[in-house]
């Protein structure tokens, strides 16, 4: 098995301030409406951008959301309006033109007090992606939960992968409220497993408060072969150390300066005005001021 770590200092998120917006989005959503077309419509009577039902019922188990995709260049006003009427259901359930069909997720749980469930299927260069998202207490999020599955159909089991990852994120707050001189977490609060049938992967995420109120976050990768194919990874892992070490770096750092360039931006608003700035967000994205 090879081992690689990176760690970098970042910027640290208010807890309250990320509990109080989570909350507020969950609020503006679950009292929102199904409007003209599926568009989603706020308590304010403002339609939410990009959002669109495309089948089912409005925050009901099975209800598919998307963007209803425009009409190809060249297509006659006949088609337009056979479109039109059919409705986003049909273009979602794939009638009419198939070269234009609509990405989507499907709500499989909307809970606020408890849990909400997403899932995703996108078909790109011949790969089947599946994609699953659990949010534990959404109002107050504990934890995140990813699910990723891929193939290709008829390609074999060398084209079929899997992954599972979990944010605890209450173990995350207890991490980063720690004395700075006290040892860091036992346990990684974000940790996430890839499996293929040549190797297997494991990353961990392990946060450690800094002296100046900073976060000094741990990122580390293992990877290890399968079966008969142990000595030759190891083999293998021996002669790209070097540039695989690299790679973990420069994404760790890109990624680090990503979060501190978005925390930085961002505006202490609370109450009233911390929910208006997030509909404003949710319904005119181009022209709403960062957060």
């Amino acid at each position: 098995m090879a081992r690689f770590a990176h760690t970098v200092t970042v910027a640290a998120l208010d807890r309250g301030w990320f509990e109080e917006a989570a909350g507020a989005l969950v609020d503006l959503l679950d009292a929102s409406r199904e409007g003209p077309g599926g568009s989603v419509v706020l308590a304010d009577g403002r339609t939410v951008e990009g959002l669109r039902l495309l089948k089912g019922r409005h925050l009901r188990p099975g209800a598919r959301y998307g963007e209803v995709p425009s009409a190809p260049e060249g297509a006659g006003k006949a088609g337009t309006a056979a479109k039109a009427a059919d409705g986003p259901a049909a273009l979602a359930s794939g009638t009419g033109d198939s070269s234009v069909t609509p990405s989507s997720v499907v709500l499989r749980a909307w809970r606020p007090s408890h849990s909400l469930e997403v899932e995703s299927l996108v078909v790109e260069d011949g790969m089947s992606l599946k994609l699953g998202l659990r949010l534990s207490e959404p109002r107050r999020p504990r934890a995140v939960e990813l699910s990723l599955s891929g193939h290709q159909p008829g390609g074999g089991s060398l084209y079929r992968f899997s992954g599972r990852g979990k944010a605890d994120l209450a173990a995350w707050w207890a991490a980063v409220d720690r004395l700075p001189t006290a040892p860091p977490a036992a346990r990684a609060p974000v940790a996430g497993r890839a499996v293929h049938r040549l190797a297997k992967a494991r990353l961990t995420l392990t946060p450690h408060p800094a002296e100046d109120g900073s976060w000094r976050v741990t990122v580390a990768l293992s990877v290890r072969g399968r079966w008969l194919l142990r000595p030759v990874g190891a083999v293998v892992l021996f002669f790209v150390r070097g540039p695989v070490q690299g790679g973990l770096r420069e994404a760790v750092e890109s990624a680090a300066r990503e979060w501190n360039t978005a925390l930085a931006e961002l505006t202490p608003l609370h109450g009233e005005a911390l929910r208006a700035e997030i509909a404003d967000a949710l319904t005119d994205p181009d022209g709403a001021a960062a957060l």
